[in-house]
């Protein structure tokens, strides 16, 4: 049997974790098993589902010392945002326990006068869920919470950088949940292609690539897919905008944990002159802690491997050479593991990959606009489209940026990373594919419909 192994992004000797590649047949008998185990869990009355997605919190919140330990181990998220992490994942599971119990349909008229015309939710069955590394604990908990909370049984394959978070959420989840009812099936694109060949719905979070194969694959075998692709963010300051807090939100949106998020701010558009934003914000880059994500003053940790870690040094080392100007980060750290120093450029040369492709690291450029519109354009000009962050003290501005921009989320005055789990989540063009994601939007894609009429 093909294994994985899963290592410290710090610590590249720490074998976190070795684990099995799964194998479309172990894929296809964990399907059967979960297709099994949904008979009786989809009919258990719904505050039965609800007091289980309770429990489970429960055991969360009692292990969060030990899982906030293991993700700063095995990716290398600070532990300040570790701890934040497991603490939210505590809260989707209680939200969603609490959404099992909302109302599930709605009465319509009859035609008739008399009959009784309603709707009723019933699970897709057994739901594929693919996630990525960088949020261990909350995004497999914000898929597999309402999955789990309408009836549906999960098949959970984590990204391999992953894999003892996951695991360790399976074992805090056995003595609640059912046998088959939640399955963690460890491995590489095989097992997720196998997942999304055995399910009867699929949600993924990944790369463009990878989610547009999970896209059409699911869409040849005719089941609901959504896909959440990341993004290449842009914030726009305006000249009335408080510079001082801008440059400060800026900084931890780009740079915080070492600008891993699928929100981070990769482009800072400045209206007006950009050169003295652009020191400001270096400076607050260069005030944020890089190092040791154990320590609990680290903002900035590692990468979670040498390969973006590369990219990003050749994508420095291109610009330059092309006219740009580094104004923080030309020294990196001389330490061991996967640590990038955060780097902002300014005067990037048109067309550079920098202006357009997401690298997932700590990294961000600088760029002038001559007016608002002009900022928009620029912003809208990418193949992506998640989220947008704007800065201004101007109310009217706000709104008409925020109307303009082709995002699926607008921050105004805040971060570029950080969402609401009870509010839709998703991105425009290339970002996203399918329903939104998290709150009352997530009933709509892990049930269908049912129109039922009753004649007396």
């Amino acid at each position: 049997m093909t294994t994985i192994e899963s290592r410290s992004p710090q610590a590249p000797s720490d074998l976190v974790v070795r684990v099995p590649d799964t194998s479309p047949e172990t894929v296809a008998a964990a399907a059967g098993a979960a297709r099994d185990a949904g008979t009786g869990w989809a009919h258990q009355a719904a505050h039965v589902r609800a007091a289980a997605l309770h429990a489970c919190a429960e055991s969360v919140a009692a292990a969060t010392c030990e899982l906030a330990d293991l993700v700063v181990r095995e990716v290398g998220k600070p532990i300040g945002e570790a701890r934040a992490e497991v603490g939210r994942g505590v809260a989707i599971l209680r939200y969603f326990a609490q959404q099992a119990l909302h109302a599930e349909g709605e009465v319509y008229p009859p035609s008739d006068g008399v009959s009784l015309l309603h709707t009723r939710r019933r699970p897709h069955g057994v739901v594929g869920l693919i996630t990525p590394w960088n949020f261990p604990v909350a995004i497999p908990l914000w898929k597999a919470a309402p999955a789990l909370a309408f009836g549906n049984t999960v098949l959970l394959k984590p990204a391999p950088q992953s894999s003892a978070v996951a695991l360790r959420l399976a074992e805090l989840f056995a003595g609640t949940l059912p046998h088959g009812v939640l399955t963690v099936l460890t491995g590489l694109g095989g097992t997720g292609e196998a997942i999304v060949d055995t399910t009867d719905a699929v949600s993924f979070t990944g790369s463009v690539a990878a989610g547009r194969a999970v896209a059409r694959r699911a869409v040849a075998r005719g089941i609901p897919v959504q896909c959440e692709m990341g993004g290449q963010n842009a914030a726009i300051v305006l000249p009335d905008a408080d510079q001082d807090a801008a440059a400060t939100a800026i900084a931890a949106a780009a740079m915080g944990y070492a600008g891993q998020k699928c929100t981070a701010t990769s482009r800072v558009i400045v209206v007006g002159d950009p050169a003295p934003f652009a020191g400001r914000l270096a400076a607050a880059v260069e005030a944020l802690p890089l190092g040791d994500p154990a320590d609990p003053a680290t903002v900035v940790g590692p990468v979670i491997e040498s390969r973006p870690r590369e990219a990003i040094r050749t994508a420095v080392e291109r610009a330059t050479k092309g006219g740009a100007r580094v104004l923080t980060g030309a020294g990196q750290a001389d330490r061991d593991g996967y640590f990038q120093a955060p780097t902002v450029l300014t005067d990037v040369p048109p067309g550079d990959d920098l202006l357009s492709e997401e690298y997932f690291g700590p990294i961000c450029v600088v760029l002038p606009a001559d007016s608002p519109d002009a900022a928009v354009r620029v912003a809208n000009e990418v193949r992506h489209g998640l989220v947008a962050g704007v800065h201004t003290q101007n109310l009217r501005a706000a709104l008409t940026l925020s109307n303009q921009l082709d995002v699926g989320l607008v921050k105004v005055n805040a971060p570029t990373t950080g969402v609401d789990f009870h509010a839709p989540f998703g991105g425009e063009k290339e970002s996203s594919y399918g329903p939104r994601e998290q709150g009352t939007a997530a009933r709509d894609f892990y049930t269908r419909t049912v129109t039922v009429t009753i004649t007396p």
